[in-house]
């Protein structure tokens, strides 16, 4: 797949300029500066604890945002707003363990999604719109905690996409899953990229960058360590050494 290629004299969907996070003594994220194009999917990957999630946590609001720095989306300051204020705006993300209502059914799940996010009298059709575009239709009335890996999975994503968001951020959205679960998985993603659905991906299992990724970058110890087309990153020396605790070998 060719890397998107970004104008300057476009304005980014997604600015995060000198975005920092510090627990105590310690920059979870530490002066983080990038760009996500409309239409593109930003790959994102790197050793455990490089700040990944933490990164997902500051642009969503969910927990908390940044110490220093800022974040605006559609060109709108976002990094001051609550969270349900940044969802609302068109931005939403999923998260690494499966946040499901268990005992709901998977429609419900969306449907509470729905709600909460203000869709009013449309929050059934547009529960039922969601569920279809992942393909979930033959499971709405099956518990939540009752479906395959794979389903919750895309219950998640379908609880995100009711509230028609132009940026969906997902947490590692092929943890755990087999081969054949992570195909049919980059298919749906590569189809909502086509419906004009931006993305930021945040996964461990580099082939799926490898086929979703218009541009990839790699956090290490907070700091983005490098950025570009999938291929040429994981290339990168810095990035093998990151990985594999030294350099390779020449």
């Amino acid at each position: 797949m060719d890397p998107l290629v970004s104008s300057a004299s476009t304005p980014a969907l997604l600015s995060i300029s000198n975005a920092s996070k510090i627990f105590g003594g310690f920059r979870a994220v530490d002066n983080v500066s990038l760009r996500v194009d409309e239409g593109e999917v930003l790959g994102i990957a790197g050793p455990n604890g490089a700040g990944k999630s933490t990164l997902f946590n500051l642009v969503s609001g969910v927990p908390f945002g940044p110490d220093g720095g800022s974040i605006h989306f559609d060109n709108q300051r976002i990094d001051r707003l609550p969270a349900h204020a940044i969802g609302r705006l068109g931005l939403r993300r999923t998260f690494q363990a499966e946040q499901l209502f268990a005992t709901l059914s998977v429609r419900d799940n969306v449907l509470v999604s729905a709600k909460y996010l203000g869709s009013g009298s449309r929050s059934g059709a547009d529960t039922d719109e969601a569920l279809e575009r992942v393909g979930l239709t033959g499971h709405s009335q099956a518990l939540a905690s009752d479906i395959p890996l794979l389903a919750k999975k895309k219950l998640m994503i379908a609880s995100a996409l009711v509230a028609k968001p132009r940026l969906l951020m997902l947490d590692e959205p092929a943890g755990g899953l087999n081969t054949d679960d992570q195909a049919e998985l980059v298919s749906l993603l590569r189809e909502l990229q086509g419906q004009g659905l931006t993305l930021i991906i945040i996964e461990h299992v580099l082939s799926v960058l490898r086929q979703l990724a218009h541009r990839m970058i790699i956090l290490s110890s907070g700091r983005l360590l490098a950025e570009g087309a999938p291929d040429e990153v994981l290339a990168n020396p810095l990035v093998l050494e990151a990985y594999l605790g030294k350099a390779p070998a020449a």
